[in-house]
């Protein structure tokens, strides 16, 4: 019985293919995209390579059932949509599918989501059940991230938090009006909003005990949203819900979906909404401090680091010899590296020509060198040969 279950798990992993192919898992997630039809058919679109805290590992993106009596209006796994294959895996199917495959050396971890019947709370407990299965009876010790349902109970939460390395709960749009546009069997602040508060609450109530850290998403650019709003949001789960990370996909159509005439979202926009909430969570920033324009989005051809020193540094430069910490991080080109390299450099001498940045590894000094001073004055730079 075993011999025929196993075979059969893999090759039904083959058929769903690339599920969450427009769900990122890891660090880098616009890497983790691939121009493959979606929804193909062969094992190794099931499998991607995503960066995690553990480093780099192929992991099986999955879920416990592509059905789902939602109607997203985006989504390809919406009730009724024809076009999307339905399948379904029991928890011990699921569980001995990705044993298999980890065993073999293919994959390195899971990333496990599904489609909700039956309920939210039931859905949570086939995702639970399978990885129970996973961490006890195949003792698997390396690494999984688990999507929380909407509305799942505090104690399903808890235990995915338990279980899992990082868990996602998608909150899909800023507002519950723009949630409402993208999908209108939901409801923000007591089916999303709330577990994100539950996440950080159990960590405080457990603070001796390893715990998942926790992820969202947000649908960009099909319902109006405004990076303001994005980013405003962002902030708020990083400062008070103790948020990892946020991940920004942009909208790209499906067919067969009330979405699937509208333009896909400018990846561009994806790439700056992530430029800026790295500036929030990594540099301190603050929500007033980001160039946003009049609409209440950034411009796409700077990134918003460069757009604001164009602002305020390019006629009140940054001294390099007597800027504090928070002010050398605001400068284009250097980072949290080169600003400790500064730190520790100029308490031995005199930083006062771009070679002296240079020698501390901070390669980019051409970018550098319109927001800054060096013992008082404007560096010298290079004119270009040719324009």
């Amino acid at each position: 019985m075993l011999v025929q279950t196993l075979p059969d798990a893999i090759t039904r992993l083959s058929q769903i293919g690339d599920v969450t192919h427009f769900e990122p898992a890891g660090d880098q997630p616009q890497s983790e995209r691939r121009r493959i039809p979606y929804q193909a058919r062969s094992l190794a679109d099931c499998i991607t390579n995503v960066s995690t805290p553990k480093g780099k590992k192929p992991l099986l993106k999955t879920m416990v059932t592509t059905a789902c009596e939602r109607n997203c209006f985006y989504c390809p796994f919406r009730a009724g949509r024809s076009k999307t294959k339905r399948v379904t895996f029991g928890p011990d199917e699921l569980a001995s599918g990705f044993d298999t495959l980890q065993r073999s050396g293919q994959v390195e971890g899971m990333f496990l989501s599904s489609g909700i019947i039956k309920g939210s709370v039931t859905t949570q407990d086939k995702i639970i059940d399978t990885v129970e299965i996973i961490r006890t009876r195949y003792n698997y010790q390396g690494y999984l991230h688990l999507k929380i349902m909407p509305g799942a109970e505090y104690d399903q939460l808890y235990r995915a938090m338990q279980l899992a390395d990082r868990v996602s709960v998608n909150l899909e749009g800023p507002t519950q009006e723009r949630l409402d546009a993208l999908a209108p069997k939901k409801d923000f602040q007591h089916e999303l909003l709330r577990m994100l508060q539950l996440a950080e609450q159990i960590r405080r109530t457990h603070p001796y005990e390893k715990l998942a850290g926790t992820v969202t998403q947000f649908v960009v650019g099909a319902v109006g949203d405004t990076d303001q709003e994005l980013l405003s949001l962002s902030n708020r789960l990083y400062r008070q819900y103790g948020l990892t990370r946020a991940y920004y996909s942009g909208f790209s159509p499906v067919i067969q979906t009330p979405f699937e005439n509208l333009p896909a979202t400018d990846p561009l926009r994806e790439h700056r909404l992530y430029q800026a909430s790295f500036l929030l969570r990594d540099y301190s920033w603050k929500v007033e401090d980001l160039p946003f324009l009049s609409d209440g989005n950034m411009e796409l051809q700077l990134d918003p680091k460069r757009a604001w020193a164009e602002r305020y540094l390019r006629d009140a430069p940054i001294e390099i010899m007597t800027a504090r910490r928070d002010q050398l991080l605001r400068i284009p080109g250097i980072g949290p590296v080169g600003v400790d390299a500064i730190l520790k450099a100029r308490r031995q001498g005199r930083l006062t020509e771009l070679t002296h940045l240079r020698q501390l590894n901070i390669h980019a000094v051409e970018q550098v060198a319109p927001y800054i001073l060096l013992d008082g004055r404007r560096p010298v730079t290079q004119m270009k040969l040719f324009s």
